[in-house]
């Protein structure tokens, strides 16, 4: 039958790994492992009086096995079948598994026939469970079990020496001391400990198993050589060895609880009575300690100053940081000490212990209560205390500053308040004093906070028994009064400033009044006397009676003026009695104007005079201006007849120049009687020119009785002289024109017919225009170039326009043979015998001397390849007669 038993771990395996299979394919570690287990089965067998040689051989009928586990549990296992049959076999090592389980221990994967096969593996794995729960599960250390027990015990048994470090059941042992520490901590005799040396293992390894196996009934279940050469032991067979150590050591432990337990009877009695003893001396002290310092607490007799209140709070800090803590100390040791004697007492089967009268922890709890009671209440004093000594000094100082700040602030107040300044301020002035005032005011009452402040401040120094009150009170007594004298001196000077404020108002307001009335009355009188002594120029008698009747007008106003004048001085003596019933000092002058009441008395008085002077000037105004118009009359009656004269003269000398009545002999007779009788004329135009240079002297400039004025008459006079000498001119010109060309009287009438017939302005001449109109009537077929050359032939002076004369000129040389340039160039080709040039001594020789000076002044050098010096060109200048070119 195979057992599985599953199910919850053991305290004592939760951190025991399962046996692992794997592990045992290492053989350093399955070779360790048998050695072990087999001298551990056979340290416990021995005492049955056998052993086994092959662990997994020896174990498969199961009977030593059964009786393994009854040497080492001390109990009878069921009866082992002592058959040979495998049958049998099986049966027994059920039995021994079931009785293993029975213990409370896991089996995994190991079965009966396994064991009853030698399987080496499982029967290792089974040694190896039986070893955990029969030696290991029941070690116990400060709360630790099994494995962790056994480690814990290594480590507090090796902990005194310096070079062994247990953290395992491997590698920690490798070195041997651990094994040899362990020996050496029970039993110092059987080891020389201070030689061992940490790098020479095999020595220590082999000391230790040989000691143990000799003098502490230890087999040597590991083998120095494995632990060495392997990397890290295996953990099992180190665990089953070190168990033995543990079991071997736990017999002499239990001799040694023995006498332990007497001596620790005997110590705790002794402990006890000590602890007594030392109760009732602790006690007896304290509570003496705590009667001396009660009345110190208690005592509440306040300090007068700052410092003397914090030394007292120095003395309770000392007292708090020095010599209370040791009491404390005291007392709590004082109950530890009851209680722990108390629990002894009680654990040690002994009667309570009684203190003696008075010094019960209750009497020493009630004292301390009264102690801390009275140190609380001094505390709380002394905290008091200082902050109303410290409020007392925050007062004190802050009394003396604000009282220095309002001092200071005060001082030189009182005269500022008292000044009579504004007895001699201008209203400006004064209203800087009242902003100031008014300024003053508001800071003044800003400062009322700090009189009330001083004042409560004085109060609560006096309510707190503050120790200088006196002097205190006396300086806020003292700043009271003055605020009180501050305050009715503010109150005067606005009053007194209010006051002149007004009557300088009243008199800045009459100022202003006199001002705005004195500045258009004086501007009035400055007009009138300007008015008054302007010299005027007048040209007729309206405007001479219209400068009467203006100054009639201004007259009649003087009346009113007055009445304004002594207004305005009304106001200045208004001005003068305020000043004088007020005793007011004006100092300085009417602000707003420059006007004062004699300048408006010296200026009326001038007008007044300046008016007669000015009736007079009128006057003699009035007279001239008579004369004047009558030279105008004069003048205008004589130009009105002279100037159409002359009109109708000019017309009538137009119309015998145009129309064509008789031959030009007759008309030039008719145009010379003309002229005679104009002539006849001229002294009409002396008598005007007489008449007018009588006007010029009087200054007149204009007559409204004629249109004529006498550069009109003259003009008119000087045209009319010029035309009829131009007409007699052109006539003449006409007659030399007829006879030179060989015109016929009926060829000149046409000409004036048409010359007449294109005057469609009727001025005696043609413009461009007109001109064209007439040529174009007479079969001319003219371009722009063609008319232009004809153009300037007439009009040579580029007028635009063409005369009669110039018309009949070329008219004449259109229709009549006259001298060409090329005929008058072969005339001076003649005089010059033939030559392309000429000198100036052959036409001196064969013209006139005017006319040949003429020539040489107007002749060009000859520029030709015959020339010689002095030789002038003659052909140039015959081409510029004619117009042909430039002279």
């Amino acid at each position: 039958m195979d057992h599985h038993y599953d199910g919850e771990e053991n305290d004592y395996m939760q951190q025991e790994d399962d046996w692992d299979r794997d592990l045992l394919l290492d053989p350093a570690w399955e070779k360790q492992q048998r050695k072990t287990f087999t001298a551990w089965c056979n340290s416990h067998l021995r005492k049955a009086g056998t052993q086994i040689e092959n662990i997994e051989e020896d174990f498969r009928d199961g009977l030593k096995l059964m009786l393994l586990l009854e040497v080492i549990s001390g109990e009878r296992l069921a009866k082992p079948e002592r058959g040979k049959m495998r049958v049998h076999k099986i049966s027994n090592v059920n039995k021994a598994l079931d009785f293993i389980a029975s213990k409370g221990v896991k089996l995994v994967s190991i079965g009966a026939e396994e064991i009853v096969d030698g399987n080496a593996k499982m029967t290792l794995g089974m040694i190896w469970t039986i070893i955990l729960r029969f030696a290991i599960q029941d070690i116990s250390v400060e709360e630790t079990s099994a494995k962790e027990g056994l480690l814990l015990w290594c480590q507090r048994k090796t902990a005194p020496y310096k070079n062994v470090n247990i953290q395992n059941f491997h590698i920690s042992w490798k070195d041997g001391l651990g094994f040899c520490a362990l020996i050496h901590r029970h039993r110092p005799e059987l080891i020389d400990y201070g030689k061992l040396r940490k790098d020479d293992p095999m020595t220590n390894l082999n000391t230790a198993f040989d000691v143990a196996e000799k003098y502490l009934d230890i087999p040597k279940m590991l083998d120095a050589e494995d632990i060495v050469s392997t990397l890290r032991p295996d953990e099992k067979a180190v665990m089953t060895y070190v168990s033995c150590y543990y079991h071997a050591f736990s017999g002499k432990q239990k001799a040694e609880t023995a006498a332990n337990r007497i001596c620790k009877v005997l110590a705790v009695n002794q402990e006890n009575e000590q602890l007594m003893e030392d109760y009732e001396k602790l006690a007896s002290d304290l509570l003496e300690w705590i009667r001396r310092t009660i009345p110190w607490l208690e005592n509440r007799v306040p300090e007068n100053t700052m410092q003397a209140m914090q030394q007292k709070l120095e003395d309770f800090r000392d007292y708090r940081r020095l010599h209370k803590p040791p009491k404390v100390q005291e007392k709590c040791q004082l109950e530890i000490n009851f209680n722990t004697l108390q629990t002894k007492l009680r654990l040690s089967n002994r009667p309570a212990f009684m203190p003696s009268e008075g010094k019960m922890v209750s009497d020493i709890a009630n004292a301390w209560g009264n102690l801390e009671g009275a140190e609380k209440g001094y505390e709380e004093w002394l905290l008091n205390e200082i902050r109303r000594l410290e409020r007392l000094d925050h007062l004190a100082e802050k009394f003396r500053q604000k009282a220095a700040i309002h001092e200071a602030w005060t001082e030189g107040k009182e005269e500022m308040l008292q000044q009579r300044d504004y007895e001699i301020a201008s209203l400006s002035e004064i209203k800087a004093l009242l902003k100031k005032h008014e300024a003053f005011e508001s800071d003044l009452a800003a400062h009322q906070d700090r009189v009330e402040q001083i004042a409560a401040i004085a109060q609560e120094l006096n309510e707190l028994d503050y120790y200088d009150s006196p002097s205190v009170n006396a300086r806020c007594q003292r700043i009271c009064d003055q605020w009180d004298a501050l305050g009715a001196l503010t109150q005067k000077r606005s009053e007194a400033l209010q006051r002149t404020e007004k009557l300088l108002e009243t008199i800045d307001q009459l100022y202003l009044e006199f001002a705005k009335r004195a500045a258009p009355f004086n501007n009035w009188m400055e007009g009138a006397m300007e008015d008054l002594q302007d010299t005027f120029i007048v040209h007729t008698i309206e405007e001479i009676q219209g400068l009467s009747t203006a100054h009639e007008q201004f007259k009649a106003t003087l009346p009113e003026a007055d009445k304004e004048r002594q207004a305005i001085l009304g106001i200045h003596n208004e001005i003068t009695k305020i000043v004088q019933t007020y005793h007011v000092n004006m100092a300085g002058t009417n602000p707003y104007t420059t006007i004062n009441p004699q300048e408006i008395n010296t200026k009326w008085e001038k007008v007044r005079q300046l008016v007669p002077q000015r009736d007079q000037a009128l006057i003699e105004e009035h007279a001239r201006q008579q004369n004047n118009e009558r030279l105008r009359r004069q003048f205008a009656n004589q130009a009105n007849v002279i100037g159409p004269w002359i009109q109708t003269k000019m017309e009538e000398i137009g119309r015998i120049s145009i129309e064509m009545h008789g031959t030009l002999e007759d008309q030039l007779n008719h145009l010379r009687q003309y002229e005679k009788s104009i002539v006849n004329y001229k002294p009409k135009i002396d008598q005007l020119e007489g008449d007018h240079q009588l006007i010029q002297e009087a200054l007149i400039f204009d007559n409204k009785h004629t249109n004529y004025t006498m550069e009109h008459i003259r003009v008119g006079w000087e045209q009319l002289l010029t035309t009829i000498a131009r007409t007699i001119n052109e006539i003449e010109n006409q007659i030399l024109t007829r006879d030179a060309k060989g015109i016929s009287q009926d060829q000149l009438n046409e000409f004036r017919a048409s010359f007449n017939h294109f005057d469609r302005k009727r001025t005696g001449m043609m413009d461009a225009e007109d001109f064209r109109a007439c040529l174009i009537s007479m079969g001319y077929n003219l371009g722009e170039a063609e008319f232009a050359r004809i153009m300037s032939i007439v009009d040579p002076n580029r007028m635009g326009v063409v005369t009669f004369q110039a018309f009949i000129d070329f008219m004449s040389r259109e229709t009549a043979d006259t001298d060409t340039a090329d005929q008058v160039m072969a005339s001076f080709k003649v005089l010059a015998g033939d030559k392309n040039y000429i000198l100036a001594d052959e036409l001196r020789r064969e013209l006139p001397p005017d006319q040949a000076e003429y020539c040489i002044a107007r002749m060009a050098p000859y520029k030709g390849p015959d020339a010689v010096p002095g030789a002038l060109d003659y052909m140039s200048f015959s081409t510029a007669l004619y117009g042909e070119s430039d002279l």
